[in-house]
């Protein structure tokens, strides 16, 4: 059994600020999934994992109201991307480590933070991504304070590509390839099918 790595004070925030231009501009985070709104399912599988939970939206807080979190919007114009929801948060955060992950991903791991925890401080790394054993899901991101000034000049500067900003800082990869499809998200309606199949199934 793997040694667990004891876990300090960490901040999730819940991407929910993206355009949907394949959805019809609908908000993801509502879309229900197994009677739930997908936001619903994320916030489960974070809140015994984190100590506070933001959402990232550019949306009308109103809409978010029921579910109880601080409603963060970009602090950056134009919706630059899922970059500008962790430079948000990092703002906002008063703890040293957040951790960003997209509101379409409702079958994420129960160890999630607690591996890329690990493999951040085993590396000694300032940001950490995680792999299916395929490719990187890139806007699953868990990363230091001290990232806050390099983060900001990239997005400022007109850099919006999260991977070319992460291959820029000294960046570690969880291995999740045991655990593959907890990476699944929604982008389209036939991926909200998918996944409703995998909740009537129990397999999520």
């Amino acid at each position: 059994m793997p040694v667990q790595t004891a876990l300090p004070a960490i901040t999730a925030v819940i991407l929910a600020g993206g355009r949907a231009r394949r959805m019809a501009g609908a908000d993801k985070a509502l879309l229900p999934l197994a009677g739930r709104p997908l936001l619903a399912h994320v916030i489960a599988a974070l809140r015994p994992q984190v100590d506070m939970i933001l959402l990232n939206s550019n949306r009308a807080a109103a809409a978010y109201a029921s579910f109880g979190l601080p409603v963060i919007a970009d602090t950056l114009p134009d919706q630059p991307g899922p970059l500008a929801g962790l430079l948000a948060a990092l703002q906002a955060s008063t703890s040293d480590l957040v951790l960003c992950v997209p509101c379409d991903t409702p079958c994420l791991p129960a160890a999630l933070v607690q591996r890329m925890y690990t493999a951040l401080s085993q590396a000694a790394a300032d940001v950490c991504t995680v792999s299916d054993g395929e490719r990187l899901h890139a806007a699953i991101m868990l990363a230091h304070r001290r990232v806050q000034p390099a983060l900001e000049s990239y997005l400022i500067s007109g850099g919006r590509k999260v991977q070319d900003w992460l291959h820029s800082q000294k960046l570690v990869v969880a291995d999740f390839s045991d655990q593959s499809a907890a990476f699944s998200n929604i982008n389209t309606a036939q991926d909200l099918q998918a996944l409703e199949q995998r909740f009537s199934a129990h397999e999520c």
